[in-house]
């Protein structure tokens, strides 16, 4: 696995109650993934809302007349460390999002 850990470590990691891995494994199962691990944890991230818009996210937002709280989420979006970088980017981003409601209906 490109976490480093064996098949069988993650076996135990799952089912073996009071085992409980280090910072380090987690940061690399959740690296290895492409997640935080906070979502790795099924934990909530409490962090502040970037203060930083885009260039192209604001461009984005200007054309198709966001609302500034969906600016401000969006801002707050990255995938392994890194923002999208193309106003084409933003807007599949928000339209799997805004697609994403429908599921949870």
């Amino acid at each position: 696995m490109s976490a480093g850990v064996s098949k069988g470590y993650l076996w135990s990691l799952e089912n073996v109650p009071d085992k409980r891995p280090s910072a380090q494994t987690l940061y690399a199962i959740a690296t290895a993934l492409g997640v935080t691990m906070s979502s790795l944890l099924g934990r909530r991230l409490l962090t502040n809302q970037p203060t930083d818009i885009p260039e192209s996210l604001q461009e984005f937002a200007d054309a198709k007349r966001l609302p500034d709280s969906d600016v401000r989420m969006l801002a707050g979006i990255e995938f392994r460390g890194v923002r999208p970088q193309t106003r084409e980017r933003w807007e599949h981003i928000y339209n799997a999002i805004r697609m994403s409601r429908t599921l949870d209906e």
